[in-house]
């Protein structure tokens, strides 16, 4: 931004050729972000011309700025053409041309840079607002102001661990060039543009803002002037610099602000101007032009009035920003401007400081012509004449709309769900901690609901995620209209709600805001036309008694709430330590198996099968065991339904039938067929035919050497047609299938002589009464008569005692397993009975 120029100092507006230009590096238009921004590096530059492949001459600018406009998240993004980003045309200026005229220009196009041509039109340079600024010599402005003056927003502040292409737009959303980044540790640091043209040049594998930013964070307190803010900018090589409040960061300040700045200094030369605006016109007449264009091109709006406030001139910034014509306001008082919002009180308090201090400066809201109400930054200085009596007042405003815009948007993504207008977890958080701090001081009790709706992925999974936003706003409206007033309500994400009571005697006030709570949610919801109905679980959390920081008794409202849903749902649960205890186990177990699975530490125990007839070996089935250090043995019962719960059962089906795999490599010479256990997660997975048999193919085994145990569960009827389309690709593979636990579910037979099966397996429950029980005697000679009637082999489990095998092969029955001839049992036990199958049977273990 420049300063205009006193009238007697004609060197101070030289021509452009005499003054000394960065000489422009180019870039041709064939070549990608990275080239540029290698380029950029190299040279210490913020900026860079494109020049046309097919002539040579510049066809447009990528700067610094325009590396903010890339998405990060794409690896390919520093491979995108320059054609794609740059900026055209180039706005350019003759080496003939005053630096008045090339201040000018930036004003009226907003733009920090120029293209210098010569009278051929061919590129000599590049001339930047700072160039311009140091010829005009403002050391004695920049000595009288201070650091604050500049700061006009708070920093954007960025966690170190926030994903670049995250933060790099939230720095394009607020249009900021620089950013501070908050370690784990305490520590600050910065990221800038720059920093954005290195990474681009480096193409290194940064995944995270904190890996990119420099440290340690340079400062400077707001109280120093621009001049000390200057010299350690230059001191140091650096584009950027907090600004503190005693301990406080309160902003950031670059060149870029100071020069900013620069642009109020414009009612001190105004002054100056009008003083000595006799010797002015005798001296040079070029002086109260180009003060004109100055004026006339500033993007604030300046308005000049007599010392009663009558105003004498405005720049078309002013018309632009109020909306009122010269003709409107020349003559009038700049009463009309104002909006009403302000008291008498502030307006006196304004007129004295100017009075006194000859200058104010602060934020006012004033109102355009079509009576909409907008917030200024207001500077006003008062303009004395040769005998220091006070002739007229200069202002200059600029419009922070856009800025106050941007602020209330920071505020509401940092404290409000953006969905249902409640408060969000942080801001939750925030007021949890103060009515803790409070309670604690009074000794007074305080409670926490958690709210969870009880099967909504049904409303999102039928209806759409836009009728389960329409039920989660109606559900947020009911429970604000619920609660009392000093009540405090969030939306913690998904459906997940919970209420703060800052205050309260007993239980039974909690009990009857959870009772009404139940019952205004579960009134029926009207979406798309049609009326649903939705119920809650509510978890609640005491203090003191259930935790003394905010976050124990989110946690333990948290259990609480599951124990709601626990018990069937659509009800309310106070907190039970043992309940958290339970949950706290099933975490670690949770860890242990997740730990496990990825060091791949789960074991495979082999269990054979026999000819019930001779105890021939004919087969292993492969049983899943998990020994841990610090859990001991823990029980298949615990970590496999828990795995199908995590949906981590695929991963250890996949895990043991590589183990399989493995040993039956190592076995190949004896050709004995294992079983592997397969879930209904497994089945229902489109992909897992297609998985399956490329592990078996990188094994080198053949298919026919292993069987697939389904339990019945697997044969639900809703998935019958996909259940029947996966068996028979498994068969058509040469796969053997059996049915596991049979007679335990709810298979039609029916639909059962339609599966490709090989084997039916009688369920140990049934074995284990033989043969005492008449009634399990009768359902395992049905089951072996059915099975040999659909051409099935039948195998019996949980055989341990002799009584149970005679009455099995007596019933027909020729194949069996159990403990009666080996419990399972490692790979390495089970090699020497292998290399005696042909000359005696598997003795007991």
């Amino acid at each position: 931004m420049s300063v205009v120029p006193h009238a007697k100092e004609q060197d101070n507006d030289p021509v452009i050729a005499s003054v000394l230009l960065k000489q422009p590096v180019c870039c041709n238009s064939t070549q990608t972000v990275r080239e540029a921004a290698k380029l950029m590096r190299q040279h210490a530059i913020s900026c860079i011309l494109i020049t046309a492949a097919h002539n040579g001459k510049v066809c447009g600018i990528w700067t610094a700025a325009d590396a903010r406009k890339l998405d990060f998240s794409r690896p390919e993004a520093a491979d995108t053409p320059l054609t794609q980003m740059m900026s055209s045309p180039v706005r350019s200026i003759t080496d003939s041309s005053r630096l008045s005229s090339a201040a000018s220009t930036m004003l009226q196009h907003g733009i920090r840079r120029l293209l210098v041509v010569n009278k051929h039109g061919d590129a000599v340079g590049l001339l930047t607002q700072s160039d311009i600024v140091r010829q005009q010599k403002i050391e004695f402005y920049l000595q009288f102001r201070d650091v604050s003056s500049c700061i006009t927003a708070a920093p954007l502040q960025l966690n170190a661990s926030m994903p670049l292409a995250q933060a790099v737009k939230q720095m394009q959303q607020l249009n900021t060039e620089a950013a501070i980044v908050q370690f784990n540790d305490g520590r600050n640091g910065i990221v800038t543009e720059q920093d954005l043209i290195h990474f681009l040049a480096q193409h290194s594998n940064c995944l995270t803002v904190g890996e990119l930013a420099t440290t340690p964070l340079l400062s400077i307190a707001s109280t120093a002037t621009l001049l000390q803010a200057v010299k350690l900018l230059t001191d140091n090589q650096l584009r950027h610099i907090a600004v503190h409040n005693d301990s406080l960061l309160i902003g950031l300040l670059s060149f870029n602000d100071i020069l900013r700045n620069v642009e109020y200094a414009y009612v001190d030369q105004l002054r100056t101007a009008l003083l000595a605006r006799d010797v002015a016109l005798r001296t040079s007449a070029d002086y109260l032009r180009l003060a004109h264009k100055v004026i006339d091109a500033s993007l604030d709006g300046i308005m000049i009035t007599d010392k009663d406030g009558i105003i004498q001139s405005v720049n078309p910034s002013f018309c632009h920003i109020t909306g009122y014509s010269m003709q409107d306001v020349i003559g009038n008082s700049p009463r009309l401007l104002s909006s009403g919002r302000h008291q008498p009180d502030f307006y006196r308090s304004m007129w004295q400081v100017l009075l006194q201090q000859g200058r104010w400066q602060g934020e006012i809201w004033n109102k355009r012509k079509n009576g909409e109400q907008y917030p200024q930054w207001l500077t006003i200085t008062a303009i004395r004449n040769e005998e220091q009596q006070i002739s007229q007042f200069a202002a200059i405003f600029s419009d922070i709309t856009e800025r106050k815009q941007q602020e209330q948007k920071i505020h509401q993504l940092a404290y409000i769900d953006e969905l249902t207008g409640l408060a969000n977890r942080r801001m939750f958080l925030d007021r949890l901690q103060l009515s803790l701090a409070n309670a604690h001081r009074h000794k007074h009790k305080l409670a926490v609901l958690f709210l969870d709706l009880d099967l909504f992925k049904r409303i999102n999974d039928t209806l759409g995620h836009q009728a389960g936003d329409q039920a989660l706003k109606e559900v947020a409206s009911r429970i604000s209209a619920t609660v009392r007033e000093g009540e405090s309500v969030a939306r913690l994400g998904g459906d997940e709600f919970t209420i703060l009571l800052p205050e309260i005697t007993d239980g039974s006030a909690v009990e009857y805001l959870a009772k009404r709570m139940i019952s205004q949610i579960e009134k029926p919801v009207r979406l798309l036309g049609q009326e649903f109905f939705l119920t809650t679980s509510i978890g609640i959390a005491v203090y003191p008694q259930d935790g003394s920081t905010a976050e124990q008794l989110v946690k333990h409202a948290d259990v609480a709430m599951y124990q709601a849903k626990s018990a069937g749902r659509n009800q309310y649960c106070f907190y039970q330590a043992s309940a958290g205890q339970q949950n706290a186990d099933e975490l670690k177990l949770e860890q242990a198996l997740r730990e496990a699975l990825r060091l791949q530490q789960l074991d495979v125990h082999y269990q054979p099968k026999f000819a019930l007839a001779t105890k021939q070996l004919v087969g292993f089935e492969a049983l899943v065991r998990w020994q841990h250090s610090e859990l001991g043995t823990v029980s298949p019962v615990l970590f496999i339904p828990l795995a199908e719960k995590l949906g981590l059962i695929t991963a250890l089906g996949e895990q043991v039938l590589q183990r399989v795999c493995l040993q039956l490599q190592q076995w190949q010479h004896f050709a004995i067929p294992v079983s592997v256990n397969i879930s209904a997660l497994q089945l229902a997975d489109t992909e897992f035919v297609t998985r399956l048999h490329r592990i078996v193919q990188l094994a080198d085994i053949a298919p026919q050497l292993i069987e697939l145990e389904l339990t019945e569960s697997c044969l639900i009827p809703e998935q019958a047609e996909q259940t029947l389309h996966q068996l028979t690709q498994l068969k058509a593979l040469g796969f053997k299938l059996s049915i596991d636990d049979f007679g335990t579910g709810y298979s039609s037979l029916s639909y059962l002589r339609r599966l490709p099966l090989d084997t039916l397996k009688i369920d140990q429950s049934f074995v284990q009464d033989l043969p005492g029980n008449i009634s399990a005697c009768q359902i395992v000679s049905a089951i072996i008569a059915m099975g040999k009637a659909l051409g099935l082999d039948v195998i019996a489990e949980g055989i341990e005692h002799q009584q149970q095998l005679d009455f099995l092969l007596q019933a027909g029955c020729d194949k069996g397993q159990g403990y009666l001839v080996s419990a399972p049992r490692p790979a390495q036990d089970i090699t020497p009975a292998l290399s005696a199958k042909a000359i005696k049977p598997v003795t007991a273990a």
